[in-house]
């Protein structure tokens, strides 16, 4: 028997919770929102992926609200939000990437497009919509390129404070869905809660560290403040030093742990030291030059 687990679904509106928020909460997984369209990023994602696993979050999948009309404008958004989700979170492949539809008069072949385009890059693929939508798209055609399905339908209504045992009798019956959002008042946070429904819809997603190799990337960092120098990215690790503010440092390469962006500085002898580049709240401990 499938275990229910309790997936969020988070934008920019839930920039403002808490560690202690999250630990409330006690959900499972998270989906993060990435992008909107071609011009529209969203710059608290790395905070929320940060603090959503401080507060728990064991994996995360990620969405992009869709806007595109046409099989042009649904690929020019498939690599927005890749590109976008690579730079925030450095997806890997086989990483859940969520097609988020909403808006009425989307056609169905602009979604495959976009979810082709995803899977072609080597990610595993979502689509979402509410129940209402439905007979706008032809499911059965979508569901060839999508690898997950999520489906929205409050019993309740908008706002209403839900808790996580949903009324399985307003179950919106559809086929092949992975995940049931049924409320947008989880536990009274203002934030989307959703119930898992097959095994499929836990196992698609990645574990919490999002970002966990480093990436070679040459830069200068002046920093913001007092730093220390460590022997290795890890916050509690011997200092080799400690830098005053206003030093500079040279660094190779890039690492984003679960909670910190980490800086790699070349020293003698091909030893490195380590220097932490953003906190777990995302906030840039400097000047990234």
């Amino acid at each position: 028997m499938t275990s229910r687990k309790i997936v969020i679904d988070m934008a920019s509106y839930q920039a403002g919770l808490t560690i202690a928020d999250y630990k409330m909460i006690s959900a499972d997984y998270g989906i993060v929102k990435i992008s909107e369209g071609t011009n529209y990023v969203n710059t608290a994602a790395r905070q929320i992926i940060n603090c959503s696993a401080a507060g728990g979050i064991k994996g995360f999948a990620f969405y992009h609200f869709s806007r595109f009309t046409t099989v042009a404008g649904a690929k020019a958004e498939a690599e927005y939000f890749i590109k976008q989700a690579k730079a925030i979170a450095n997806i890997q492949p086989g990483t859940l990437l969520i097609d988020d539809a909403e808006i009425q008069g989307m056609t169905t072949d602009s979604h495959i497009a976009f979810l082709k385009t995803l899977r072609e890059a080597g990610y595993h693929t979502g689509f979402y919509t509410y129940k209402y939508m439905l007979p706008q798209f032809n499911m059965k055609e979508i569901m060839k390129y999508a690898d997950f399905f999520w489906l929205a339908a409050y019993p309740l209504g908008n706002g209403v404070k839900a808790d996580k045992n949903p009324n399985f009798a307003y179950f919106p019956s559809a086929d092949k869905v992975d995940l049931w959002q049924y409320t947008d008042n989880l536990l009274g946070f203002n934030v989307d809660g959703s119930i898992s429904l097959t095994d499929n819809a836990i196992k698609l997603f990645n574990p919490s560290k999002v970002k966990s190799t480093w990436v070679k990337e040459s830069g200068t960092f002046i920093l913001g403040e007092s730093l220390k120098i460590h022997e290795s990215p890890h916050i509690d690790s011997p200092a080799i030093a400690k830098l005053p503010k206003g030093s500079v440092i040279k660094y190779d390469a890039t690492l984003q742990g679960p909670l910190r962006l980490w800086l790699r500085q070349p020293r003698s002898g091909g030893k490195y030291g380590y220097i932490v580049g953003k906190d777990k709240y995302g906030k840039a401990l400097g000047k990234f030059k």
